[in-house]
């Protein structure tokens, strides 16, 4: 929308909304979060009531045989049309892409199994979804400040998929201590 003077942009007031971002302006401070849309999803996956998990990620192991985060093996089945996968995926990387970097290694990797989820991955990514109930109001914090530094954090673990010898890389990059960049992928 384009503004044609200062009088039109006195009268719409401050942004409270944009693609779905919750955003608060403050005199020193922005905060931008999903919380409304948090709850929406886990209102529509019934996960509003659950109780509340303190991580966004079960343990991984590294011995490949008790590793949750294997490929589906022969004899075991793939989820029906009842259970929405790809549905929770995308909503998952809504948030993990917007204002919620500490899911994104979470997501990123359940995204891995939507060719074929099994019961495991779903209630893997029903344990995020306990964690997001717990933490709805999460988001990111701008600050003015006088010390607003750029910090940038990457690392890459080798193997980090022990049944195709693939690595996961990521990075962040923080200024004033929020993150303003991050990525997460295989």
């Amino acid at each position: 929308m384009y503004l044609k003077n200062e009088f039109e942009m006195k009268h719409l007031g401050k942004i409270k909304y944009c693609i779905g971002l919750q955003i608060e302006l403050f005199q020193s401070w922005i905060l931008l979060h999903q919380s409304n849309y948090t709850e929406k999803i886990l209102k529509r996956f019934s996960m509003d009531k659950v109780n509340l998990l303190s991580t966004s990620i079960i343990v991984r192991s590294l011995n490949v045989e008790k590793n949750l985060f294997r490929p589906r093996e022969d004899n075991q089945e793939v989820l029906g049309s009842e259970v929405s996968y790809l549905s929770a995926i995308w909503a998952l990387m809504y948030l993990a892409n917007y204002t919620r970097p500490e899911i994104e290694f979470a997501t990123n990797l359940l995204a891995r199994f939507s060719s074929s989820p099994t019961w495991k991955h779903w209630n893997s990514i029903k344990h995020v979804f306990h964690y997001l109930r717990g933490t709805t109001n999460f988001g990111l914090f701008y600050s003015r400040g006088s010390k607003q530094e750029m910090i940038g954090y990457a690392d890459a673990g080798y193997l980090s998929d022990l049944h195709k010898a693939r690595f996961q890389t990521g990075y962040v990059f923080t200024c004033g201590g929020t993150a303003i960049s991050w990525c997460s992928q295989k």
